[in-house]
């Protein structure tokens, strides 16, 4: 399978890189095509430009600057996001790769008229989110009811193939998590994400 792993955070020594690196090193060893976009290594510009934005809505919109990413996005079969959750989000550069590359005739079209946008990667049967938190995780799920989660995988895994299946992996209070529990995470991530991709068909 082609899986897209996407990585945000700017320090390649961060508990998040190492996440990135496991998900990386474990899908190749089950045989699986990986393609790393690590968005900060590579310059990537989160701005919307004024053009982009004008055009972003029509049947055309402006993808000159982003149709590398564009085509890495439309080749994969699975996508796995790595980064960790910063003021109850993703990270900019994040944020920003979903608003220039995940645009009109991408990640979905607009029905003449009006009406509820359409899915448009039905390329992508897999979407997998790998993050930590911060916060506890009594106040990211019960008191502010998942708000990464609800972004990601209620809303944008939804413009992605029928069916498409999830998982979401989160290390909550990371600021006060042991060695031993980062180690335990780490494993879980090591063994959960290759047996979500699943074997190579």
């Amino acid at each position: 399978m082609r899986v897209l792993v996407v990585y945000a955070h700017p320090l390649s020594d961060s508990f998040a890189a190492a996440l990135r690196n496991a998900v990386v090193v474990r899908l190749r060893e089950a045989g699986h095509e990986v393609d790393q976009c690590d968005l900060y290594a590579e310059g990537f510009d989160p701005v919307l430009t004024p053009g982009e934005r004008r055009a972003y809505n029509t049947a055309q919109p402006d993808l000159a600057a982003v149709e590398t990413h564009v085509a890495r996005l439309r080749a994969a079969e699975a996508l796995v996001l790595c980064f960790p959750t910063w003021w109850y989000g993703m990270p900019a550069i994040l944020k920003g790769w979903f608003d220039r590359v995940w645009a009109t005739g991408v990640a979905f079209s607009l029905p003449e008229g009006g009406g509820a946008i359409r899915p448009a990667l039905h390329n992508i049967r897999k979407f997998a989110v790998v993050t930590t938190y911060g916060s506890p995780w009594w106040l990211m799920n019960l008191v502010l009811r998942a708000p990464v989660r609800a972004v990601l995988i209620g809303g944008l895994r939804r413009l992605c193939g029928n069916d498409c299946q999830w998982v979401f992996l989160a290390l909550s209070n990371i600021d006060a998590a042991t060695p031993a529990r980062c180690a335990r995470f780490l494993a879980r991530v090591e063994r959960a994400i290759p047996r979500f991709i699943g074997a190579v068909s």
